[in-house]
């Protein structure tokens, strides 16, 4: 963006006032420019990105925040985007820049608005994950409290759900995979926060009208990140410095280390990349199709009139529910996979010293 900017008001009608949204619409811009009312594959797609708005059962709830940083480096803080569009100084209804939040003052060198230099606002994939945790504490919680009431009487309810999956986690996935008993502990907070917390998101999505928060790369790179940070930690605690750099040879002779090294970097940040595009892609395929196969009776009644509507709405409705059912599988499997794959690169990344609790240990075998 160019650094020259024009401070004007538009005077061609696309000031604060013309820019709030029409009665009846969302402040989120759902409804905002030229909207000719017809049905389309691309309008009901959009629906999957990310919004400024809560959506969850049908319904368009404007009560995130919105914080938003100028290039003046000064912060703007409402209370919703409703609050914004009444302040005049922010806009989602831009001609120009429709869906994006924009001054309603400010352009650049070539004439096109401005937006704001940072966006730090509460979204709806944020609200997401914070309702996940939330669910998660509370859940945690309630097993919590009945333990420390009755620890020695038989789990039941909530709490033999959870101990199910926990003991399963820990005997399943991370201890067979980590190699010893000690750094399966170790190691079990942050893979139950990581099973735990994709489950919750990857079945929050399946609510009507909710959105798929793992279906957005930003979130599945930050998982992905974490998972990168802990297995090299724990190559460098458990296996030494000294094993870590020998790993990057690969077994192969020190003077091929040019080629090695750089080889061998890069599958380090490949695997978590991978986890990252494969919980991605899989939540938003499954979306992508059930949207699709209900979108069909809309295009059909829309193209060829109602009568055709009803008669594809049957179709459709059956392979949705097949698809939604197979998504609740996926919601599962997909959290185990990460889960899953984050252990086996702990153990990879160990590599002959996973069989030992620390590299002390291994050098003193």
């Amino acid at each position: 963006m160019s650094k020259e900017q024009v401070q004007q008001h538009d005077s061609t009608g696309h000031g604060a006032d013309s820019l709030h949204a029409a009665p009846g619409t969302h402040a989120s811009g759902h409804s905002a420019g030229h909207d000719d009312g017809k049905f389309t594959f691309n309008k009901l797609l959009d629906q999957l990105g990310d919004h400024h708005e809560l959506n969850i059962f049908f319904g368009h709830y404007e009560i995130l925040p919105i914080i938003l940083m100028d290039e003046t480096n000064s912060f703007h803080t409402y209370a919703n985007l409703h609050a914004m569009e009444e302040s005049g100084q922010f806009t989602m209804h831009h001609p120009a820049a429709p869906h994006k939040i924009v001054s309603t003052t400010l352009k650049d060198a070539a004439g096109a608005p401005v937006g704001p230099k940072l966006d730090l606002s509460v979204t709806n994939f944020v609200a997401y994950q914070w309702i996940a945790m939330i669910l998660v504490t509370i859940l945690f919680g309630i097993a919590r409290s009945r333990y420390r009431k009755s620890p020695l009487s038989a789990p039941r309810g909530i709490q033999n759900v959870l101990e199910s999956l926990v003991v399963y986690v820990r005997d399943q996935i991370v201890q067979p995979n980590v190699g010893t008993e000690k750094r399966a502990s170790r190691l079990m907070p942050f893979m139950l926060s990581l099973f735990f917390f994709i489950l919750s998101l990857n079945l929050i999505s399946l609510l009507p009208g909710a959105h798929a928060a793992t279906g957005a790369l930003p979130v599945t790179m930050a998982l992905a990140t974490c998972t990168l940070i802990v297995v090299n930690y724990i190559a460098f605690k458990d296996a030494g410095v000294k094993a870590w750099f020998a790993h990057l040879l690969g077994g192969a002779p020190a003077y091929i280390a040019p080629i090695m090294v750089p080889i061998e970097l890069v599958g380090i940040i490949t695997k978590p990349f991978a986890l990252m595009i494969r919980l991605f892609a899989n939540m938003t395929a499954g979306h992508i199709v059930l949207m699709s196969l209900v979108g069909l009776i809309f295009f059909f009644a829309q193209e060829m009139g109602p009568t055709v509507g009803w008669g594809v709405a049957p179709i459709s409705v059956l392979f949705s529910v097949f698809i939604y059912l197979l998504e609740l599988l996926v919601a599962f499997l997909q959290a185990y996979i990460f889960t899953m794959l984050s252990a086996v690169f702990v153990g990879l990344a160990l590599g002959d010293h996973a069989q030992h609790d620390d590299h002390h240990h291994a050098e003193a075998h």
